[in-house]
This record gives C-alpha cells, structure tokens and sequence, in this order.
C-alpha cells in the first residue's frame, strides 16, 4: 500500500532541515514518521542523519565533499524513498511545506505556490539576504524534482501582520518606511503554534501573553487574543534580544563608530553583527547556552547575566506595549532546557506579579512554572514550527 504524506522543509546555507508526517484518513499526524538533517553542504564533512518516530537513528551517511544544494535534495528524495513508514507503507509525497522567511506585506497567510508567487517572492531578497535566496532555493529545487506535488509556502514574517502601525514603523522618513524599511517580526511558525495550543495550558490564553522564543535566535512576542501586537525582532532578525551571534539592538552609532574608527565595511559589519557578537561575543567562549551554564569562567556568567538582563528589559517593554501581562511563556531550545535562565528572568518579574515555583521549574517536564497565588502565568511549552508548517500544507491541500 501507498500512504500520503506531507513533507516540510527548512533550506538554508549549508543545510537543510526535513520532517514527514504521515496522512491517515485525511488527517495529519501529530508527530513524524521521519525527520532529520543534511549539513556541511559545500564543505567536506557534510552528511545526511535521519531518525524514526521512536528517535532512533536510521541514517548516519557521509555526502560527497563539496555536495551542493541539487544534489542535497537529490540525495533526500532518494532517502525518502528508500524508507517506508513504520508500517511499511509505500510513501507518497502529496505536499511540500517550505519555510520561508520573509513574505512581506504581501502574504499575511500560507500560500500554494506556482511560478508567479515564486517570482514574487525574489522581491524579498534584499530584505532577508541571509535566508530568503536559500528557502526560494530550495522551493525551485523540489518543485523541479516534484513538478505534480504542491509546493507550500509558510511564512515567518506572516503571524505579525497584525501588528498596530506604530509598532512597525521607525523614526526615519516616511519615504523610507513605504519603500518597505519597517518592523517585521519574525520566528512567526513558532509563535503560531503557541497561540494555537495556548488554550491546553491556560485560561488566560486570550489575555495579554508574552512568548519567549529563546534559542541560537531569539525574540519575544506580545499577544492579545492570541494575535501578535509587538514583537521585539524588527527590519532584520538582529533587533531585540542578545542572540548565540547576533548582537540585539544596538545603538546605531557603534556602526558608524566601527566604519568611521576601524574601517569595517558592509560584509565586516555582517559578519560582527550576525557571527561574531551575542553569546560567543560577550563570553568568548561559546553561543551555546548549555556549554556557558557549566563554566566558571567570568566571561561565561557575564555572557548569561547579560542574556537574561535583555531579556527582562524587553518584557518589559513589551508589557508596556500591551497594557500588563497574564501570562509568560519560554519556548525553543534554551526557554524549553535552560532552568537557570527562566529562574532568573522569573525572579526579575516579581514586581510584575509573576510568583515563581523554583521545584516546578527544576522538573523536567513541567508546564507550569508559577504558584498558584501567582497573578502571571509562566509556562514552559515545547514550540513545533515543523507542525505548523506540515498543518499548513495539509489545509491547502487540492480537495
């Protein structure tokens, strides 16, 4: 037998990201059958990992050195086929789910694509250099391999569109801001799976929430009826809080400081601003959290000291900008792991009135991090962007 399924994809410089789920009955399931990663493309040491449903590693294979992108999703494909579903099912691709960073003020929802939203998708290039050629890549690339299968596009720039006009703009001329030089917003996949799934953990889900996606990249969105209304990332996914690499927002003079002082040009500066900076740049030592939380080195605490600051700072801010808070959520790989960071920006908030439960956050598993006699939820709620994307594809699937 043959068995539909959806595929969803994340293509980006030097790796693509892959999940299937399984279509039964006309219904998605909930987690995949398959998922894993090809990395290193371009270099020596790239490879293909896959794991099964049960996490078990089903594929460990090194890739030609230099391999590129073509060859990747070749190399995929024929990886996709070569394994059946747990029952043994033939699998049938009846979608491709790509993630796709930027869309705009154009697409405020996902879109089934064809040559002519591809060709208006180019537009944002310029807009997301880092991300958008490679996710328009990849999405050139299947549509060749799979020209009978729909090819979906999800946005992560959509979810904020409903973000108030001042909340977009910046302080510069008007010509400016309507050529497109305004707040964004990104990481929209995650916060839409947050606000989906809200309701299971809350009753203040409508209220005035803030989610915290905490990783390699970081942002917070405030909510009001599950709808974004200020975010932290801006024009770029630099803005807002101190990243693994990135900077946060930094005063803009620093720029002209480093290009008038120390001759830094645009690719220096991309290179400082997106590479250099944040959690490796402030410790010295590394951008992952994990490796930092267990050194005594100064520079490590003070990287982490830092980290937490911004973050309290920008809940603030974003309070602000939603009239209080009912509820915290932390999200993504440091907000779902790193006890000590959401111990220290819950401790920061009880002026706000979040009460903190330190044994509910030292248990791995919990939802809820807060008393009962707390008037802030905090929650910890595992995010699923590969969800939302393959959700996405399977309701816009040809009927």
């Amino acid at each position: 037998m043959r068995k539909q399924s959806i595929i969803t994809i994340n293509a980006g410089s030097s790796s693509i990201k892959f999940s299937v789920y399984p279509v039964d009955d006309s219904q998605l399931a909930r987690h995949p059958s398959l998922s894993g990663q090809i990395d290193g493309i371009g270099a020596s040491n790239a490879k293909l990992v896959a794991k099964n449903q049960a996490g078990e590693r089903i594929a460990d294979d090194a890739l030609p050195s230099g391999i590129q992108h073509a060859a990747a999703f070749d190399v995929l494909l024929s990886c996709l086929e070569k394994t059946p579903e747990p029952d043994g099912d033939q699998r049938e691709i009846a979608a491709v789910g790509h993630r796709v960073v930027h869309g705009g003020d154009l697409y405020s929802q996902p879109i089934l694509l064809d040559a002519p939203t591809i060709t208006a998708l180019e537009q944002f290039i310029n807009l997301a250099p880092l991300h958008q050629p490679h996710n328009l890549n990849g999405i050139k690339s299947l549509s060749a391999r799979l020209p009978n299968v729909p090819q979906i596009a999800c946005f992560d720039t959509a979810f904020h569109r409903t973000l108030p006009r001042l909340e977009q703009l910046y302080a510069i001329p008007r010509a400016l801001s309507d050529e497109g030089v305004k707040r964004y917003g990104f990481h929209g996949l995650s916060y839409e799976y947050i606000a989906r799934v809200l309701p299971e953990y809350t009753r203040k889900a409508n209220s005035r929430v803030i989610v915290a996606h905490l990783g390699n990249g970081s942002s917070l969105s405030g909510m009001i009826n599950r709808q974004s209304r200020t975010t932290s990332l801006g024009f770029t996914a630099i803005e807002g809080l101190m990243m693994g690499t990135r900077t946060g927002s930094l005063d803009p003079g620093v720029i002209l400081y480093l290009m008038q002082n120390k001759g830094m040009d645009a690719k220096a500066l991309e290179k400082l601003l997106y590479k250099e900076s944040g959690l490796l740049g402030v410790s010295g030592i590394s951008q992952d959290m994990r490796t930092l939380l267990a050194s005594d080195k100064p520079e490590a605490e003070e990287a982490v000291a830092l980290f937490c600051h911004r973050i309290v700072l920008e809940i603030g801010r974003a309070a602000a900008s939603i009239g209080g808070l009912d509820a915290l959520v932390f999200t993504g790989g440091i907000g779902e792991n790193a006890a000590e960071v959401r111990r220290r920006v819950c401790s920061a908030l009880s002026w706000i009135g979040l009460d903190f439960d330190s044994a509910a956050n030292d248990t791995r598993g919990t939802s809820r991090i807060s008393t009962e006699n707390s008037r802030v939820d905090a929650l910890v709620i595992p995010t699923d962007e590969e969800w939302m994307i393959a959700q996405h594809a399977h309701d816009l699937l040809p009927r």
